[in-house]
């Protein structure tokens, strides 16, 4: 630190400090500094310090000791006015620098401080002499500290020598007993080894008796189990092959039966409605009434053609009901979804059921109601209405198959009509001869 401001020769400020600022002296400064900076008012103090005005002195000096020592070297009359403010705190030290004699039991850092802010005559020496004395101190104490560490260090090392002495004795007796045991109970060893030797050999004898006869046992065992589970199969393919025989006997015949009952059924009603149909009143025939012809008055094919049915109207549906033994498969959700998608699940079947009981009353047509069982999220608990049939196709069965095999399931001849809109189940069930008609004819005889 340099003071460069001008002076006269005799009240110091010339001088010159040629080396660094003791540490020690430093932060006396900025204590003295931080001391006197209360007693200043904001405009008193330089611009840079003006923020830390509110500071307490404590955090003054920790947070603005770098730029109150700057301060103090650059800016003269900040320094004169900290020194009037340490003259006012400590009269008697500055006094006595300002005299030339330092009081001798002041505290060497002390002066230095005080010899820097006031800048007496010989104050660079005094702050050099400050400097040398607290390397010195330092030096002495970090001396008598390393001469303390040496001497405990020297004690820890005669104490680890008599400790390790005293347990290299106790180990050397633990050692020699130890020998000593060990031949002791190395004599015990072989002695102990011999019998074992011994019962070795015996139990190897026992154990390669005891192996053969085990292996004989084991041979004679699994060939019992083999014959046991060979005759046990034979007796279940006997039995599995009985039963399905009796199975097949009970169910090949009420198949058949049912199949050739319901076929008798179905001409018998056929031929109760023809001979219905041909009981004609008696009328006299002429040879020439017999001649195709178009007479005056009469209705022409053309005529006729015009006034058959269309496809989709719903009398064909009863036509076809009104045959014998006519048996109604309905596609269920292909049906409601065509006629109220909107609806929940539940209400649609309850919905459609309740018509299908309606129409089953009206023509007396078996009526079998099919419903696709993914659609499920549990089992459906429903009474099934008069005079239909409801089934739920099984997990991995669709409700199309479901129908296919009730196609399948009726003899040749028996009227079956299919309600669906599905075209792959409609061309199946026709292939199988049903007569498939469009969920949108059903929805309109039903309505």
């Amino acid at each position: 630190m340099v003071e460069t401001t001008g002076g006269g020769p005799g009240d110091g400020t010339a001088e010159v400090l040629d080396r660094p600022l003791p540490d020690g002296v430093r932060r006396r400064v900025v204590q003295i500094v931080s001391d006197g900076f209360g007693g200043l008012t904001v405009a008193e103090l330089p611009a840079q310090l003006r923020q830390y005005a509110r500071f307490a002195p404590n955090r003054r000096a920790k947070f603005a000791g770098n730029a109150m020592a700057a301060a103090l070297e650059t800016d003269t009359l900040f320094r004169q006015r900290i020194g009037e403010k340490l003259r006012e705190a400590q009269p008697e030290l500055a006094g006595a620098l300002d005299s030339g004699s330092p009081p001798p039991a002041a505290d060497p850092l002390d002066v230095a401080a005080a010899a820097y802010v006031l800048r007496p005559t010989g104050w660079v020496k005094l702050v050099a002499a400050a400097g040398e004395e607290a390397q010195r101190a330092d030096a002495e104490r970090a001396d008598e500290e390393s001469r303390a560490e040496l001497e405990r260090l020297r004690e820890e090392l005669d104490r680890a020598r008599e400790q390790t002495r005293s347990e290299t004795e106790r180990l050397r007796t633990e050692l020699d007993a130890a020998k000593k045991e060990a031949e002791s109970l190395h004599r015990k060893l072989r002695a102990a080894l011999s019998d074992v030797k011994r019962g070795e050999a015996a139990l190897r004898k026992l154990q390669a008796g005891m192996e053969a006869g085990r292996a004989e046992g084991q041979s004679q065992l699994s060939a019992a189990e083999s014959e046991s589970r060979r005759l046990k199969a034979r007796l279940g393919e006997v039995e599995a092959a009985l039963e399905a025989s009796r199975r097949a006997a009970r169910e090949g015949r009420s198949v058949e039966d049912m199949r050739l009952r319901l076929l008798l059924d179905t001409v018998l009603d056929a031929a109760q409605g023809l001979r219905r149909e041909l009981a004609l009143p008696p009328v006299s025939v002429r040879p020439a009434e017999t001649v195709d012809a178009v007479e005056p008055g009469r209705m022409t094919p053309k005529d006729i053609a015009a006034r058959a049915l269309s496809e989709h109207d719903p009398a064909v549906l009863d036509q076809l009901l009104a045959l014998p033994q006519a048996h109604l498969v309905v596609d269920g959700y292909n049906v409601t979804k065509t006629g109220y998608p909107q609806m929940p699940l539940e209400k649609q079947r309850l919905r459609l059921l309740g018509q299908l009981s309606q129409l089953a009353a009206q023509t007396g047509a078996e009526v079998t109601c099919v419903f696709d069982g993914a659609e499920l999220a549990a089992p459906v608990l429903l009474a099934p209405p008069r005079g239909v049939r409801v089934l739920f196709s099984k997990p991995g069965v669709t409700a199309d198959e479901l129908i296919r095999q009730l196609v399948r399931a009726e003899p040749p001849g028996r009227p079956v009509i299919v309600a669906s809109t599905d075209r792959e189940v409609a061309d199946g069930v026709a292939k199988a001869g049903a007569r498939p008609v469009a969920s949108a004819m059903l929805l309109k005889r039903l309505s």
